[in-house]
């Protein structure tokens, strides 16, 4: 990382044109790096602009920079001219260009050099001229910590830097009780609150922030639309878009809604799944060492981490959930052996 990082360190020495993206449906460790990075790069002179694929979760909406974000969807035409015009580009929280969908073309074509910095496997090294990949960081968030520390420019996080890396951690480690917390995620979070970083507020806003619909569609899941296989160790919760619509759903309303699934006792692998406009998306967690990103690469077309991953279907959720039923019958000696 060090020889790369001081390859980065001479690139934005002198202030550039700079576009930071991330992938569709921004996440808290999406959001919270690519913030984070916007406002170091802030500090040094450059022109910046955050250009998301699409709309994010409300909760996030608070974020330092949050109001200078622009939505790809929508604002097409200043989007695309604004990445014309780039020097550099960040790909950040993603390693396929797929997943930036419908920026993807505007981004390709660009003459501009590309920096990645992610920690999700099997990157696609043919997309950036400078790749920061770790895949045992465990988030992108601290990725970029890790790159400021490594170009000594940690002097210069701030509040603001503070705030939006803690987000990107603090979410991308299920508020730290994931196996991907390490001692050294510890120590960056400890600088990030000496910083600023207000840790309890900042919880709160993330996770006790929620609408009346959101709480009553998380009931709502829980009491009619749970399914167990307790004899698998397993459990998938579902959702049409008819159900969406009668909670009034806004974008983010469903997110964490699967852990709560894995948080049955003895349930090692949970599923929700989603229709939203047509398409039927997934969200699988497991624990232990069952790999639920070999499942959503071989029979969604997805990928993830380990334990966390999500995909598409092109069929019904009914479908969906029976070829999930299959799938978890195919797999009940690993669920049932599972450490």
């Amino acid at each position: 990382m060090l020889k790369m990082s001081q390859q980065l360190k001479k690139l934005i020495s002198s202030p550039k044109k700079i576009v930071i993206t991330t992938h569709r449906s921004p996440d808290g460790d999406a959001m919270g790096s690519s913030l984070g990075l916007f406002h170091l790069l802030k500090q040094l002179g450059h022109t910046v602009s955050v250009i998301t694929p699409n709309e994010y979760a409300s909760f996030l909406h608070w974020m330092p920079g949050n109001k200078e974000v622009i939505i790809y969807e929508g604002n097409e035409k200043s989007a695309d001219t604004i990445t014309a015009e780039a020097d550099l580009i960040f790909l950040l929280d993603f390693s396929d260009l797929r997943r930036i969908s419908p920026f993807t073309d505007t981004v390709s074509k660009s003459k501009a050099t590309k920096i990645m910095i992610d920690h999700h496997q099997d990157p696609d090294r043919d997309i950036a001229e400078l790749i920061f990949s770790d895949t045992t960081a465990c988030s992108t968030a601290q990725l970029v910590y890790e790159v400021m520390d490594a170009m000594e420019m940690t002097t210069y996080l701030n509040k603001e830097i503070a705030e939006c890396l803690y987000v990107g951690i603090m979410t991308d480690t299920g508020s730290f009780k994931y196996a991907s917390t390490t001692a050294k995620t510890h120590h960056i979070i400890a600088e990030l609150i000496t910083a600023g970083a207000e840790n309890t507020k900042i919880h709160d806003l993330i996770y006790d922030n929620s609408s009346a619909n959101r709480i009553k569609l998380l009931g709502y899941c829980l009491n009619e639309k749970l399914k167990l296989y307790p004899e698998n160790n397993a459990a998938i919760i579902s959702l049409t878009d008819e159900e969406l619509k009668r909670f009034e759903f806004k974008k983010g309303d469903t997110e964490g809604i699967v852990n709560y699934a894995l948080a049955i006792k003895g349930i090692k692998f949970a599923v929700f799944i989603a229709e939203k406009d047509g398409m039927v998306k997934l969200s699988l967690r497991s624990k232990g060492d069952f790999k639920v990103n070999e499942i959503a690469n071989k029979y969604f077309s997805g990928g993830g981490h380990m334990n966390a991953s999500g995909g598409i279907s092109g069929v019904s959720v009914d479908e969906t959930i029976k070829k999930l039923e299959q799938i978890i019958n195919d797999y009940k000696n690993e669920l049932n052996n599972q450490n």
